[in-house]
């Protein structure tokens, strides 16, 4: 560890928490760009006459533009040579455009770029988010980073409690989403403010993007991190087909609608889980917090396709669970980079080990309903249990190392 993340100071300033506020509601506000399409391709299908695969390619669009624009921003350092702040606002200025022009309504291959272009404005605004907020907190850092996380998972979850309450009119959520992400550029670079923890700024080394895997502790961090986004965008993404099968084979007599309620309940039941993540962090250490989520997520993923339909019950119960613990520990990978990693390049390893992690879920993606309709939904979510356990072994042995080296400097 360096000793610019080692020397922990007794406190953090006390306006802190306005500023976890303002950059919180900034992050919410400049990803909207991402959940729009999500709430509204049942009506853009329909409009525009697409195939269900069609239609999915204006979601993985976005993916594959966010890991794009992350990767060129990791290989440039980007994140470590323009403010934060100012990179939200370019960013989110381009999803915002990019969302907006789907207004024109405009053929698919052009529908799709933009949705890319999307996720490349978007790849500003989140792992630049992550540093900004770093440098407000080091005592309770990985509870702020936590609450980060949690307001990106309410906007996860939002298209699911739309389309369950009935959805809106497909030009009103994109434009309110483009106005939305601009917004959230504009609070991040004239409202927010940095704070007293700010990291050294970075010269031009591209090299550093893929030195950040030459440190065995940061190895190991992103090692869980990979295994955690393995697990956790499958989840989301299947968790309400999945629901939607067992009740309308098990409770016919129950709304359509309470498939995409409850995913919404599920999935949003991760903001909580992203707090309970962060408080556990900071008390206990990365590594064992990591490894308590992995650990329950991994079990809820192996059992809630066991469960039989007719206990649908218990099937939404688990859901709940995995839905808490499946992000728990999503920020605590990114506050370990903070703290283990080359303090001058901290925004090149965060925006790298998320392009990394994006590229993860795509397996997973794929895989599931391949799985599912040849083996059936239990083998299917079993799958995802891979990825927590091995997470949880890359985190174990990082908690190993930290604890070696509390030793050698206690005994010093």
């Amino acid at each position: 560890m360096s000793p610019a993340a080692s020397e922990i100071p007794h406190r953090d300033p006390a306006e802190r928490w306005q500023a976890l506020g303002v950059l919180a509601i900034a992050m919410l506000l400049g990803m909207t760009g991402w959940f729009s399409a999500t709430a509204v391709i049942p009506q853009l299908r329909e409009l525009w006459g697409l195939s269900a695969a069609a239609a999915a390619w204006l979601t993985i669009a976005v993916q594959i533009g966010f890991v794009a624009g992350a990767l060129m921003a990791a290989v440039f350092n980007i994140a470590d040579r323009l403010p934060p702040r100012h990179l939200m606002c370019y960013g989110a200025s381009l999803a915002a455009l990019a969302n907006a022009l789907l207004l024109f309504e405009p053929p698919l291959a052009l529908a799709v770029l933009l949705r890319a272009m999307t996720g490349l404005g978007l790849a500003g605004v989140y792992p630049p988010a992550m540093k900004a907020m770093a440098t407000w907190f080091k005592v309770k850092r990985g509870t702020a980073l936590g609450i980060m996380v949690g307001a990106l998972t309410i906007g996860s979850a939002t298209p699911h409690l739309v389309n369950g309450l009935g959805g809106l009119d497909w030009r009103l959520v994109i434009a309110a989403s483009s106005l939305m992400s601009l917004a959230g550029g504009l609070i991040a670079r004239y409202l927010g403010r940095d704070g007293p923890f700010d990291f050294p700024r970075a010269v031009f080394d591209p090299g550093k993007a893929w030195q950040v895997f030459a440190d065995r502790p940061v190895r190991l961090a992103c090692i869980g991190y990979f295994g955690h986004m393995w697990e956790l965008y499958a989840m989301w993404a299947w968790f309400g087909v999945f629901l939607a099968d067992v009740l309308s084979r098990n409770a016919a007599q129950l709304p359509a609608a309470l498939s995409a309620v409850t995913t919404f309940a599920a999935i949003g039941m991760g903001a909580l889980g992203c707090w309970v993540g962060g408080v556990l962090g900071d008390r206990w250490g990365r590594a064992r917090a990591t490894s308590l989520a992995m650990i329950v997520s991994g079990s809820c993923a192996l059992i809630i396709g066991l469960i039989p339909g007719s206990a649908w019950p218990l099937i939404l119960l688990v859901g709940l669970i995995w839905g808490f613990w499946v992000v728990a520990d999503s920020a605590q990978f990114s506050t370990a980079i903070t703290e283990l990693g080359d303090q001058r390049y901290i925004g090149t390893a965060l925006t790298l080990q998320v392009a990394i992690g994006y590229v993860v879920t795509i397996p997973t993606l794929w895989l599931i309903p391949i799985v599912h309709e040849a083996l059936g939904w239990a083998w299917a979510f079993g799958l995802l249990a891979l990825g927590p356990l091995v997470g949880t072994i890359a985190m174990q042995n990082l908690g190993a190392i930290e604890s070696d080296r509390a030793r050698a400097q206690g005994s010093r």
